[in-house]
């Protein structure tokens, strides 16, 4: 494994001394959002984790090696290039074996930072179960991966482009546990309340890592979402964000968009739609989710 895997200095030394580390993802970087706030949102997110006790670690593939930690010149590379893949489980060994460049997805963040030892891991938003898509039965691989990899990931809901209640449904039957943070409703990513009771609800990062300690000390292998709400006064309204939605999914149904293009192709119009108040909404999220992971993951190693 090792032959395939880079650590940064900062990421090694943070090992050795047995401090916290974050993982966060390269997809959000190359296929989430539009240059330059992809570029500024990254270095942001790391800076989020360093001041909340944690060290950041960007992961993603440059030429066939996992990389555990980027370089400043890594992460715009990221944030400006064209021919990045766009990384699930099965598309890590051709992105090895090809010696390419990928950006990593959920799951493919997941599995790497598992690899490397982080068990916190902060994004935007999770996959799931898409809306009815001309009739297509699309689930993200994220679900999968969390019923297996034993990885926390702090989030704000799954994406609100996705069908809530019937990912809800599916992180049940694969025995995820989801943990709404300080609030007994689930998160609808660009706003507060989803509509949907959240199965579990822990209220200070001290009991989220006391339950995640739990869990993987007991042997219950597999990862958890922590559902983290936005930021009361950076969400959207769910009514106000609602249309938009379902105008995108109707271009995206009549343009034929399937598979790991409707994502990409739904956030974009989104952002269109919205005059650009749910990329800045995103962009708040995804940082409130890191300074929550860096919190988590220092109460883990207190």
């Amino acid at each position: 494994m090792l032959n395939y895997i880079d650590i940064a200095p900062e990421v090694a030394e943070a090992f050795a001394a047995g401090k916290p580390v974050v993982a966060l993802e390269s997809t959000i970087i190359s296929h989430g959002m539009p240059y330059p706030q992809n570029l500024e949102t990254a270095h942001a997110v790391e800076q989020d984790v360093r001041d909340n006790g944690a060290v950041p670690a960007t992961i993603a593939v440059i030429g066939g090696r996992c990389k555990i930690g980027l370089t400043a010149s890594e992460l715009e590379y990221f944030a400006k290039g064209t021919d990045i893949l766009k990384l699930s489980r099965r598309d890590i060994p051709y992105c090895l074996a090809k010696k390419l460049d990928g950006a990593t997805t959920v799951s493919a963040t997941m599995i790497l930072a598992e690899k490397a030892g982080i068990r916190v891991f902060a994004t935007g938003g999770i996959g799931g179960v898409h809306r009815d898509l001309a009739g297509n039965y699309d689930v993200s691989a994220d679900l999968t991966e969390l019923g297996k990899t034993s990885v926390a990931v702090v989030c704000a809901g799954a994406k609100a482009i996705l069908d809530i209640p019937k990912t809800l449904e599916h992180l049940e039957t694969l025995g995820v546990p989801v943990i709404a943070y300080g609030t007994d409703e689930f998160p609808a990513f660009y706003s507060v309340q989803s509509g949907q009771k959240a199965p579990l609800r822990l209220d200070t990062p001290e009991e989220l890592a006391a339950f995640l300690t739990s869990k993987w000390e007991f042997g219950l292998e597999g990862g958890a979402v922590i559902g983290n709400p936005p930021e009361a006064d950076k969400a959207l309204a769910r009514e106000a964000i609602e249309g938009a939605i379902e105008s995108a999914l109707v271009e995206a149904t009549e343009k034929g968009i399937q598979g790991r293009d409707v994502t990409p192709f739904l956030l974009k119009r989104v952002t269109e739609l919205t005059d650009g108040k749910s990329l800045e909404a995103n962009i708040a999220l995804v940082r409130n989710n890191a300074r929550l992971g860096a919190k988590i993951a220092a109460a883990m190693v207190d």
